[in-house]
């Protein structure tokens, strides 16, 4: 006797949800949640017999895996997510690690209003406004703009902050027009002013940030001489403009603040090398790089001094505060 109209339905659709699981479980790398087993027609008992015969393993609660051995990233990336769903990969996590995977818990975001039980190899983070901060993604994450954000805004030194916008500057569909929408969709974010101008500068291509920051943390707070702003001189190309000079003590100072190099960190490093050799050899330009200026600028102001000094300055440098770094020139 054939089956009814009613049966056929009835198996049609348990095809459907059968196939729809083994499709969710492809994209997924193996994980799923209770709730998606269940739509896929895994019945308690069934539950039970895969995860006897180790074609399940728990992950987290009511999460599964679909085999016993060890998880790869994207497998653990998925298991956050859909336990903490929904939720969307952030802060390191955004991206799967280059390499080989070195186990670090998953930091995931959730909506602020939200309470979920901690577990163990999840990070999560709460955060307003997260339908607009959300990209799709598989698995799903933040917008790398708004991401970037979130993480300056938990840097304890502005030059975190300030390395958060230059790593995520260097991707070429990120423009300073999608992280000013970030930053209107962040209204709280801390060191605002500072982000804002960060994005303007790499708008308009100048850097007037780190200008400012070389001024008020280097050349004022330790009292080296005031050197003449953009100053003037001809060149082949017609004039030339330097940021800061010090003409009487023939030192002229480069500020290099372009965002969007990877390797900006190395920059730094080598520029620290090359103003030690300045302050060694008494040479006239000194190229300095947010490193120099927001991270060490007591450092930063003794090799200047020294330079100064070579050239014929006597003035006297002082403490920017009770922890200076310096070292008189």
């Amino acid at each position: 006797m054939g089956e009814s109209e009613e049966q056929r339905l009835a198996r049609e659709k348990a095809e459907d949800a059968a196939r729809m699981l083994r499709a969710q479980l492809l994209m997924q790398a193996g994980v799923a949640s209770h709730a998606q087993l269940a739509a896929g027609g895994v019945t308690k008992v069934d539950m039970e017999r895969r995860l006897r015969r180790k074609e399940l393993r728990r992950v987290h609660p009511r999460v599964y895996v679909d085999h016993a051995g060890p998880m790869t990233w994207p497998q653990r990336a998925w298991a956050a997510v859909l336990y903490a769903g929904p939720a969307y990969l952030c802060w390191t996590s955004i991206e799967e690690p280059r390499g080989r995977d070195d186990g670090a818990p998953i930091h995931v975001a959730i909506d602020h209003s939200r309470r979920i039980r901690p577990q163990d190899g999840i990070v999560i983070h709460r955060m307003k406004n997260m339908e607009q901060r959300a990209y799709g993604g598989v698995p799903p994450r933040l917008a790398v703009e708004d991401n970037a954000l979130a993480m300056a805004h938990e840097a304890k030194r502005e030059i975190d902050a300030i390395a958060r916008l230059a790593e995520v500057a260097s991707r070429r569909y990120v423009t300073a027009a999608t992280l000013r929408a970030a930053l209107d969709r962040y209204p709280s974010v801390r060191r605002r002013s500072l982000i804002a101008g960060l994005i303007d500068d790499l708008e308009a291509g100048t850097h007037s940030v780190l200008e400012h920051g070389y001024l008020a943390k280097v050349e004022r707070a330790h009292g080296l001489p005031i050197g003449a702003r953009q100053a003037p001189r001809p060149g082949p190309d017609g004039s030339q403009f330097r940021d800061v000079e010090y003409q009487a003590y023939k030192l002229v100072v480069e500020l290099d603040g372009a965002l969007g190099h990877e390797s900006w960190r190395d920059q730094a490093r080598d520029a620290d090398r090359a103003l030690d050799d300045l302050a060694s050899a008494g040479m006239l330009t000194a190229r300095l790089r947010f490193h120099q200026v927001f991270e060490t600028p007591c450092q930063t102001a003794t090799r200047i001094a020294r330079i100064l000094r070579r050239n014929g300055w006597d003035g006297t440098m002082r403490a920017c505060g009770e922890t200076c770094r310096m070292k008189e020139a």
